[in-house]
């Protein structure tokens, strides 16, 4: 493909691609921003940090996404069953936000194509109006406001009065609904084809809308009105940088070359060297990458074409990429009697840039190929292009993260270094001149304990649930899914319980052992993994030999303003997905920036985070990914680990036999099942590992000094993993701007 050029330095616009819920944005910014950027679904949290850092880093950049009038929803249990209930966020209205009618976009959907003498028109089209509301996003004290710019979806105004006048009123108003629910709900279930086909509608929505925009700004621009005839887009890849965040947005891709070409009548080639697009891989393994059927219905697809070398392709379903002096060709689509149209590929021939968002991971897409078969394609397109792929480690914002969340532990860092750090991490590394200090150590600890304690209110509060505030605090916070690995936790917490009830009489250091996330509506097995969670906490909970040593809590409705509360408590963080599996994680960076020790795998960032503070101050247990790689080979075998490990065998007969479900003893059959027979991540191979760092674990815990001492270690190499990093590293190596701390002047106050 055409060569797409850095932007050059000065004004330019970032549209960070992603069909983002808006739910949490209103809590989440008490702080600044001004480039482009359109948000996906679930990491919800890392945009946010990467807003608020592009805004205290002076870059002028805007962020999209989708203004859903139901976030992700409420999560309840009953019974210990997940159960699902609307989040109506925007009932009461939202304060921060202002409706902009006067920029309303039409974005076209189904129609057909038709060719005459002024080139290809998309006609007979079904129109749906993209409203955009406002949101400020300001900058950490510099006096720079972004603009995070949401669209809703609106029905034209024209109402069906023909049906209406016929007695059709019901049809008219359905009519209505049909276009609005494009906005409606983040999440749709899409294991249906009304759901993958709304959900196709809610990512081509974003696009088509946020690129009109970007274009009209660059038409408004000096650089785009030099022609007083047409404009020319020979300064559009200097000055406008569009960034994919995973797959989600890559219809930009298609949808650029079509405006251009068709709307704008640039020639291919032309066109082709105009875009400025950079996707970022979050996670390009088979669970997350957006692959469409190819037979979806073409009415339910924007006309769509795809650039290749010197080549213009117009139908999707045979869409080839053959590169020019190779022997193979590699496909946008599968040869099946389904083709499916593979969007990550569509991505990486299409931008210029391709990151992944840990050192492992962009390791692993993009030298170490391991079986799947997408990895195995990325292979043939590193080999083509290897200048294309980098790496950006994710991070976090250190003003939400810390000063908001844990004051107490700001105010004392603030008094040994001064309060720099909050807009500059790196210089945590200071603390480390107070790791033998006896009155650092101390205030470390008081404050950790005082969080503990506020904590331990709130679950007695809420709860119901009284808990031990001196037991260890061992947390495990994300969505639900079998590669978080939340079931070998489980078999953890079982062994533990086991072990009390055989020696009632030995000493165990205590633990409240704390397990939050949601399950995806339709995600069985996740539904099943929580119900096994509140079934273990039943037994344990209720267990008079038990006592307060061991504790067993399902954190219910896990979301940002709970997360605040639970980070700065926690003393232990789980970090445990299989080896090659976690893209990078940002929860592990919020844990270590607030004085949580983590056990984990080296996956994700938690291989960085390790090097930063030092394996001695991490509890790192279990198969790394070449070890994987190795047991893949080999072939893994559950049943081998089942019969050799006494502990383990007796955790999965309890399991199997109805301990924790008494009333339905073959409730928990199928998890034991894909445990034995189907397990893709591997529980069952770093369970000894990960029994026996626990009791690392514990053993250090009681020697409260040597614990404080790696906390502040912890803390003080934590500077890496802030957003700003992250961010000035974008804007230097890909987007072709430098960041400044810069305070701009105030302006002058109209009232005077």
């Amino acid at each position: 493909m055409s060569h797409m050029h850095f932007p050059s330095k000065g004004s330019m616009c970032l549209l960070w691609c992603m069909v983002v819920g808006y739910k949490y944005y209103h809590y989440y910014y008490y702080i600044a921003s001004n480039f482009f950027l359109i948000m996906a679904v679930l990491p919800l949290l890392l945009p946010a940090c990467f807003l608020d850092s592009m805004a205290t880093l002076g870059l002028a950049a805007y962020g999209y996404g989708i203004r859903y009038e139901f976030g992700i929803f409420n999560q309840k249990i009953c019974g210990g069953w997940q159960l699902e209930e609307a989040d109506d966020w925007l009932r009461y209205g939202n304060p921060w936000e202002k409706a902009r009618p006067e920029y309303m976009i039409p974005v076209h959907f189904y129609g057909r194509i038709q060719h005459d003498h002024d080139g290809v028109k998309w006609v007979d089209t079904q129109v749906v109006l993209a409203l955009p509301y406002d949101t400020p996003v300001p900058g950490y004290r510099n006096n720079t406001v972004n603009t995070m710019r949401l669209w809703s979806a609106r029905a034209p105004n024209e109402f069906n009065l023909k049906d209406f006048n016929v007695g059709g009123y019901i049809q008219a108003v359905l009519d209505r609904n049909l276009a609005e629910n494009i906005s409606r709900v983040l999440y749709p279930n899409d294991n249906f084809f009304e759901g993958k086909e709304l959900r196709l509608k809610q990512e081509y929505f974003v696009v088509a809308a946020t690129l009109q925009d970007i274009i009209r700004r660059f038409k408004s621009s000096k650089f785009g009105s030099r022609d007083p005839v047409r404009t020319s887009f020979d300064a559009f890849p200097d000055k406008v940088a569009i960034q994919l965040n995973d797959t989600h947005p890559s219809l930009t891709i298609p949808e650029l070359m079509r405006v251009l070409v068709d709307i704008e009548k640039l020639d291919w080639d032309k066109a082709a060297s105009s875009g400025s697009t950079w996707p970022t891989s979050a996670s390009w393994a088979p669970t997350r990458s957006t692959a469409w059927p190819g037979s979806t219905p073409r009415s339910s697809r924007p006309p769509c074409k795809y650039p290749a070398p010197r080549r213009r392709v117009n139908s999707p379903e045979i869409c080839l990429l053959g590169f020019l002096g190779q022997q193979k060709e590699i496909h946008f689509a599968t040869e099946d009697t389904c083709p499916w149209i593979n969007m990550a590929h569509v991505d990486i021939v299409g931008s210029h840039v391709v990151n992944g968002v840990a050192r492992i991971h962009s390791k692993i897409y993009y030298y170490k190929w391991r079986h799947s078969l997408l990895l195995l394609l990325f292979k043939d397109f590193y080999e083509f292009e290897p200048h294309k792929f980098q790496n950006k480690t994710n991070g976090i914002t250190p003003r939400r993260w810390l000063v908001l969340c844990n004051p107490g532990l700001a105010e004392i860092i603030a008094e040994r270094i001064g309060e720099d750090y909050i807009s500059d991490l790196d210089q945590l590394k200071k603390l480390l001149a107070f790791v033998e200090d006896e009155g650092f150590i101390r205030d470390i600890a008081k404050v950790k304990q005082e969080n503990k304690l506020k904590f331990s209110a709130y679950l007695e509060k809420e709860y119901k649930v009284k808990i031990n505030p001196n037991s260890l605090f061992d947390i495990q916070v994300k969505r639900i899914h079998e590669y978080k690995r939340q079931l070998l936790n489980c078999l953890h917490i079982i062994t533990f319980y086991n072990r009390i009830k055989k020696e009632p009489n030995k000493h165990f250091v205590p633990r409240t052992i704390m397990i939050g996330g949601k399950a995806a509506p339709g995600y069985h097995m996740a539904k099943m993994i929580i119900k096994l969670i509140t079934s273990i906490g039943d037994i344990v909970n209720n267990d008079p030999v038990i006592g307060d040593r061991l504790k067993v809590i399902f954190l219910e409705n896990y979301r940002v303003s709970l997360a605040e509360k639970v980070v700065p408590a926690a003393d232990l963080s789980e970090q445990i997905s299989t080896a090659g599996t976690e893209a990078s994680g940002t929860g592990n960076m919020k844990f270590m920036l607030n004085g949580a020790l983590t056990i984990g795998t080296m996956d994700g960032a938690n291989v960085e985070m390790a090097e930063e503070a030092g394996e001695e101050n991490f509890f790192i247990f279990g198969m790394r990914v070449e070890d994987v790689d190795e047991l893949d080979r080999k072939g893994y075998c559950a049943k081998d680990y089942y019969d050799h490990i006494p502990e383990l065998k007796q955790a999965i007969d309890q399991m199997s036999s109805g301990f924790f479900s008494p009333k339905q003893p073959d409730l928990f059959k199928d998890i034991v099942n894909m445990l034995m027979y189907h397990d893709r991540f591997k529980v069952f191979a770093d369970y000894e590992a990960y029994i026996k760092c626990q009791e690392k674990v514990s053993a250090l815990y009681k020697n409260t000094k040597e614990w404080t001492k790696k906390v502040i270690k912890n803390i003080a190499t934590s500077g890496k993993f802030s957003s700003d990093r992250t961010i000035a590293q974008y804007a230097r190596e890909i987007w072709g701007v430098e960041p400044t701390r810069q305070k701009i002047p105030a302006p002058d106050d109209p009232r005077e």
